[in-house]
């Protein structure tokens, strides 16, 4: 090993099934799960492979393994190639054998046989000439292939798990595509099969990553996502806690209570999205850790059984409040809670999302119900309109959540009193308002300026409008793309006016589809008619309209904005 305690290498299969070594796929590592599109997929890739003037050579990706001894190999990412090259030797094996019991050539298809086998499959211990696997699975799916697959046994009809089930499938649909193969190969069948995997196992490379621990294996694992890698580093932190587990001593039971609990919780976010779940569930319990230190902190903190399952039972108090923010509208919270996540949402801002979880654990409703009022408020000063970098943010956030579970310091006004450091004053707040562009060709900010267009006119009338709602649409004074009668803009102001808050009003769908790129002279008679005041006021307020008057619009706009967006008990 280096010392940087992990190296790697390009491999082909022959190289990795070579010279003794073995593979374990971790004994809690999540289960076979390819399927007939996977396997179509790599079964095609081999045929391309193999033909003759075919590629030389096929790139089957990264291979993460963990290793003390460089003999003996955890499979932390790669498990489902591994597996399934293996399976493809199997049926191999498997037609191998019918020649041999057909009768044809068994001599040399016997030979051929033993030696695919102790080069791919298994070898004999020389100590104790037992036969060793090269692969062993994790513990829903070792038995059954040692037992049935290695072996080449009648595989069982009854009495076989669900998660075992899979791999059969798996099984079949090779033994029954490489017979297809040999009955349309040409000359001899059991050199045609030699062929095949001497060729595929030759052909099919991978890139090796080599660690010594479960540490370096996670840093692997945030380095190959930066490149755009897809790795599973839920599956990882699954590993280390049910290896706690077993290191404790735990039960049969306890470890399968264990698994089907986390393999719930992680059903319901995604296994992609839980170490974010996680990450907040940790700040908003500890202390603040970046996504890239998350497997560090819980590997020194989390130690044993009873820390295990302590982390379990916390989690599973969060994960409600974790969804209902993700997901409102399926939620049983109050209608007001679900339109404060609703607006999180739309803001794209996550990072109260630990003092919220902590709130909801250790709050009343109503204080819950300001704090979130808050959060949108904050959210809205400063990250929509401010656009100022969420970093020192978070760490207010989350400071303050760890003060709220832990009794520190988490009142409703201590925590309100805290979060001015992050609450933008008026006069900052409303000088950038004035400024504010918003693509709106863009989902998100259409959406949002729908929100704020909406909300203005909630302070003007009253009346409440729906952010989604297609019975109105943004109308861009200055059109978007304007064609005549929009001299008083340069080019350069065009660029520059078009996306300004300012130049955006509310108006029906049907009349924005009529005015349609028209100049203001023509649009000014419908603004007049439109039920929104705001779109009246353009039409009443303007007798042209130019930069100036966008900057005026804006000004007003921003005066109304910082009345609507307001935390009253940080004035």
């Amino acid at each position: 090993m280096s010392a940087t305690n992990f190296n790697t290498r390009n491999d082909t299969f022959r190289k990795l099934m070579g010279n003794g070594l073995t593979y374990h796929i971790p004994h809690f590592q999540r289960d076979y799960s390819w399927t007939e599109e996977e396997w179509e997929d790599l079964w095609l890739d081999i045929q391309e492979t193999i033909k003759p003037g075919g590629e030389t050579a096929h790139y089957m990706g990264y291979l993460v393994l963990q290793t003390e001894d460089d003999k003996i190999f955890e499979v932390i990412d790669g498990q489902q190639r591994l597996t399934t090259i293996s399976l493809i030797v199997l049926a191999i094996l498997k037609e191998l054998n019918r020649l041999i019991e057909a009768g044809k050539d068994p001599d040399h298809n016997k030979l051929r046989m033993d030696q695919i086998r102790q080069t791919y499959i298994g070898y004999l211990d020389p100590v104790t000439l037992i036969l060793r696997s090269k692969l062993a699975l994790n513990r829903n799916k070792d038995r059954y292939f040692q037992t049935y697959l290695v072996p080449l046994a009648q595989l069982p009809v009854r009495g076989f798990r669900a998660s075992e089930h899979l791999l059969r499938k798996a099984f079949e649909w090779f033994d029954r595509n490489v017979r297809e193969y040999i009955r349309r190969a040409e000359g001899d069948q059991g050199v045609a099969l030699a062929t095949l995997v001497e060729t595929m196992s030759d052909r099919l490379f991978f890139t090796v990553i080599t660690v010594t621990d479960e540490l370096n294996a996670y840093k692997v694992f945030e380095t190959l996502n930066a490149r755009s890698v897809r790795l599973s580093s839920t599956d990882l932190l699954k590993n280390y806690l049910f290896s706690e587990l077993h290191k404790s001593g735990a039960s049969e039971h306890e470890v399968q209570a264990l698994e089907d609990r986390w393999e719930a919780m992680v059903g319901r976010v995604g296994s992609e999205s839980f170490p974010d779940f996680l990450r907040v569930h940790w700040n908003s319990r500890k202390s603040f850790v970046r996504q890239s230190e998350l497997f560090k902190t819980i590997r020194a903190v989390i130690t044993n059984r009873e820390k295990v399952f302590a982390l379990l039972r916390d989690m599973e108090e969060d994960i409600d409040t974790y969804m209902n923010l993700l997901s409102p509208e399926s939620s049983h919270w109050p209608a007001s809670h679900k339109e404060h996540a609703r607006l999180l949402r739309l803001f794209s801002v996550r990072q109260p999302f630990p003092l919220i979880l902590a709130s909801y654990r250790r709050w009343q409703q109503q204080d819950i119900e300001t704090l979130l009022q808050a959060c949108v408020v904050i959210s809205f000063r400063y990250n929509v309109i401010g656009g100022k970098s969420a970093g020192e943010q978070e760490r207010v956030y989350t400071q303050l959540a760890v003060n709220v579970a832990t009794g520190a310091a988490g009142t409703l006004r201590e925590v309100l009193t805290a979060l001015i450091s992050i609450y933008p004053n008026d006069e900052l707040f409303r000088t950038t308002f004035t400024q504010k562009q918003l693509r709106t060709s863009q989902s998100r900010n259409y959406k949002v300026v729908r929100y704020i267009l909406g909300e203005i006119e909630r302070k003007e009338t009253g009346a409440v409008y729906d952010f989604e709602s297609e019975s109105f649409t943004i109308e861009h004074i200055l059109p978007q793309n304007p064609e005549e009668g929009w001299d008083a803009f340069t080019d350069q102001e065009v660029e520059t006016s078009r996306y300004r808050i300012g130049n955006m009003t509310l108006l029906e769908t049907s009349w924005n589809k009529e005015i349609g790129n028209g100049d203001f002279a023509s649009k000014k008679p419908i603004y007049s008619q439109s039920k929104f005041a705001i779109t009246k006021r353009i039409a009443s307020e303007n007798a042209e309209w130019t930069p100036a008057r966008i900057e005026e619009h804006q000004k007003w706009m921003a005066k109304q904005a910082t009345s609507i967006w307001r935390i009253a008990q940080l004035h």
